[in-house]
């Protein structure tokens, strides 16, 4: 069981939503840009990361040791995800995926209505 509090997602390493694309992003190592653009595609366009919160998030992701520079290519930095960084993505994919069942669980009650 999990007690929902302000300080457990602090301490459960929780993302924002941001950060959740960005770390699914680095599944596969990429630059700044093909993350941006391998978000919108994997979204289909709903999500899309301006240039300031990706940089600013890419920068507190290497403090976190979420990630770490795996490179560059053409002037274009390459990051890749640590081992803390793929378990932390893992955790959060398991516990939204978690969360939407327990909506359509939900909405089961009133007929399945969505």
């Amino acid at each position: 069981m999990v007690k929902i509090s302000r300080n457990n997602s602090l301490q459960e390493e929780q993302l924002t939503e941001p950060g959740y694309y960005i770390l699914l992003a680095l599944i596969v190592p990429m630059h700044g840009y093909g993350i941006s653009k391998y978000i919108e595609d994997l979204t289909e366009g709903e999500v899309s990361i301006g240039p300031a919160t990706m940089y600013t998030m890419l920068k507190k992701m290497q403090t976190q040791d979420y990630i770490t520079l795996a490179g560059e290519e053409a002037r274009k930095k390459i990051y890749k995800l640590t081992d803390k960084g793929n378990m932390v993505i893992r955790k959060e994919q398991e516990r939204r995926y978690k969360m939407a069942l327990h909506g359509v669980k939900a909405f089961e009650r009133i007929g399945g209505e969505k």
